[in-house]
């Protein structure tokens, strides 16, 4: 039997008015839906100002925003990640198990852990003379509108930027695939299911077919899923007032570089029929190279950790979308956690991880010339 306990004070982990243990669990425990992230906004930049960081505030659209280093300085490296959770209630708690203590709870690696990382490393260095290190805690990352990166992206030109997404203690992610997302509508008269009249659900089905088959399509003789476009159904709902039918349909596409969403909208209007389709939150693929000052960065922590260099490019979203194609700088998502627990009932952090994660991190802040220890 796992012994589940609660964190208290006296769990250190660091040096400073609180520690990272601390820190994360009670960031955790607080609820932070898409579009209700104020709360733990608040509770962070108490704890942020705590920490030594400058202004530490919440701004006009909820995320929570703190720097460390001349607030004048001509160079920053912005620490973007997200407080936001999608919805679901797992109990938080520490439980002991085979890997140490893992602490379970919705948001504990999408993404307040990775979040909870940033924090503590850029606490526990001191930037150059010449650097900011701005860490951001963004809301409505899991919603379509990204509003949070929408917000601070004019108000920043970083010379490099970390997302914070669960990437694994031991790897940094350069790259996203691109979304959008089409949402399908049709009505018909109401007729017996023995009748002449097809059900209007098939017509939904069909137009999800097509989209299919144009995908497969397109995807020949593209071996990486990174290079492929991905549709799914997101949603199916039929309903009916006794005189009408009505269907609506939710997809979604992972789109690859370079792709063309046009193309893929003027197929859909055809596939639709008399059908209403709507398409929205559309976002491109991005991707930073391996040899970019900040991949140079963690290339470094990663071998003083002694670890071998390991890149991902996956296949979902992140605010790396919004910031990369404005900013245009060196970009990559760091943070302790399993992507694969993301959004799942069984989400949980390994402890050690995330205390990993926070060397690895200071120390790529240090070998990149921002900070020193």
């Amino acid at each position: 039997m796992s012994d589940a306990r609660a964190v208290t004070p006296s769990d250190t982990s660091g040096d400073g008015p609180v520690d990272a243990v601390t820190l994360l669990h009670e960031l955790v425990a607080i609820e932070s839906l898409s579009g209700r992230e104020r709360a733990a906004s608040e509770y962070l930049a108490g704890r942020m100002a705590e920490l030594g960081f400058a202004d530490a505030h919440v701004d006009g659209a909820d995320n929570v925003v703190g720097s460390r280093g001349d607030p004048d300085a001509p160079r920053e490296v912005v620490l973007l990640g997200h407080i936001d959770t999608v919805p679901g209630k797992i109990p938080v708690r520490i439980e002991s198990g085979p890997e140490g203590d893992v602490l379970w709870g919705r948001g504990s690696v999408d993404a307040k852990g990775p979040l909870a990382t940033f924090v503590m490393a850029v606490a526990g260095v001191t930037p150059a003379p010449d650097v900011r290190l701005t860490v951001i805690g963004a809301v409505e990352e899991e919603a379509a509108t990204s509003k949070g990166a929408r917000h601070v992206v004019d108000r920043h030109r970083p010379e490099a930027c970390i997302i914070g997404e669960p990437s694994g203690w031991d790897a940094l992610t350069l790259g996203y695939k691109g979304r959008v997302l089409v949402d399908y509508h049709a009505r018909q008269p109401g007729g017996h299911s023995a009748g002449p009249i097809g059900a209007v659900s098939e017509q939904a089905v069909a137009f999800w077919n097509a989209a299919n088959t144009w995908a497969a399509e397109f995807n020949v003789g593209k071996q990486r899923l990174f290079d492929q476009l991905m549709p799914s159904l997101r949603s199916l709902v039929t309903s009916s007032d006794g005189l009408h039918d009505e269907v609506a349909a939710t997809l979604g596409f992972r789109l690859p570089p370079d792709f063309d969403v046009e193309a893929l909208g003027d197929f859909l209007r055809s596939a639709a029929g008399d059908a209403t389709l709507e398409l929205y939150g559309a976002e491109p693929a991005w991707t930073s190279p391996r040899t970019s000052p900040l991949a140079r960065a963690f290339t470094a922590a990663f071998r003083a950790a002694e670890l071998p260099p390991r890149f991902k490019h996956k296949t979902g979203t992140s605010d790396m979308n919004v910031l990369g194609p404005v900013w245009q700088c060196p970009i990559g998502a760091y943070g302790p956690g399993d992507s694969t627990l993301d959004h799942t009932p069984d989400e949980r952090l390994v402890l050690a991880e995330y205390l990993r994660a926070i060397e690895v991190l200071q120390t790529a802040l240090v070998s990149g010339g921002w900070a020193s220890r």
